[in-house]
């Protein structure tokens, strides 16, 4: 385990407070975030993850500053999947443009919170059960192929554990009331339709996380390099989204390449605990060659899909979908 100083777990929990805050002032009144917008906000977040991950370097060396960095662009690649059924929650539930921040805020902050459990429960198994990394492995080569068949599960918002278990607890009514979460009807406070979007997006990002965490811990087994990468893409993702908006049809090679690189994670998975495990000869895949790999992977993906656009029944539905039907 790295040896992280104090000072810079705190840098790293001031920076996420201070971002946080302000970006919920620069959004507290509701509207509707356009495209030069969203870009100013992603680049901005990018900026950020960046300027952090160049302390790391210098800080805690050019391991961890690697480890770091791949981590982060593992998981920035991962979370444009989440994209898509951001899109679909949307649609579904027929959220105004102008709430969707506002939904995709608290969504932030539950994953922060889920993810930064998930990923100790995670980094505290592997650093005693080193055979748990097989698992991993299988679980991230079951993802590739359902990718590759195009055969990931489709997600129903309505269906939800986490909006089944909202609507036992506390009633939902069919009606928005602006950016509220709750109101009260006849004396009695009840939820509106965003409250259920935002559990909707949480329940999602929970079936990310079984990829997205055996992923990142490939790359690193300390819990500041994978919690703080993976902040930090997660901190973007709201800004990624709008800015996409629209366009994340074009991207159809994109999930191809996401197969690419949790089958290769697959393996540096299973090598590393080979290594451990079997015998020291086995070898082990070097961090910057993770990185090379992710890079030019994503790259080639995203080219590909520009210069082959998708057969117009082929797409997959984006932000402007139509939401599916519904009961009553």
């Amino acid at each position: 385990m790295l040896d992280v100083p104090f000072w810079l777990w705190a840098a790293f929990a001031a920076t996420v407070v201070v971002s946080l805050t302000v970006d919920l002032l620069a959004h507290r009144s509701a509207h509707v975030i356009g495209f030069k917008e969203a870009a100013a906000w992603s680049g901005l977040w990018v900026g950020l993850a960046l300027v952090f991950g160049a302390v790391v370097f210098l800080v805690l060396g050019t391991t961890a500053g690697t480890e770091y960095t791949t981590a982060w662009l593992l998981e920035k690649s991962l979370s444009v999947d989440n994209l898509f059924v951001f899109a679909v929650i949307f649609a579904y539930f027929k959220v105004p443009r102008a709430y969707q921040h506002r939904v995709l805020f608290f969504g932030v902050i539950g994953a922060l919170v889920f993810r930064g459990i998930f990923l100790s429960l995670g980094v505290a198994v592997v650093s005693r059960f080193t055979a748990v990394l097989f698992a991993f492995a299988l679980v991230l080569f079951y993802s590739a192929y359902k990718l590759l068949k195009d055969e990931e599960e489709s997600f129903d918002p309505g269906k939800s554990f986490a909006v089944r278990m909202l609507r036992k607890v506390v009633p939902v009514r069919d009606e928005y009331a602006g950016a509220k979460f709750f109101v009260k009807e006849a004396g009695k406070r009840v939820a509106t339709p965003l409250l259920a979007v935002v559990a909707a997006i949480e329940a999602a990002d929970l079936i990310f996380a079984v990829d997205s965490v055996p992923a990142v811990l490939a790359v690193s087994d300390d819990a500041f390099i994978v919690y703080t990468s993976n902040a930090f893409a997660i901190l973007g993702l709201r800004a990624l989204y709008f800015m996409l908006a629209g366009l994340l049809d074009r991207f159809h090679y994109l999930s191809k390449g996401l197969a690419i690189i949790l089958a290769f994670i697959g393996v540096k998975l299973v090598l590393q605990a080979s290594h451990k495990m079997i015998s020291s000869d086995i070898p082990e895949i070097p961090s910057p060659v993770s990185l090379a790999v992710i890079v030019v992977v994503l790259a080639g993906s995203v080219v590909l899909s520009l210069r082959r656009p998708p057969p117009a029944s082929s797409e997959r539905p984006g932000p402007s979908a139509s939401p599916p039907d519904r009961d009553a």
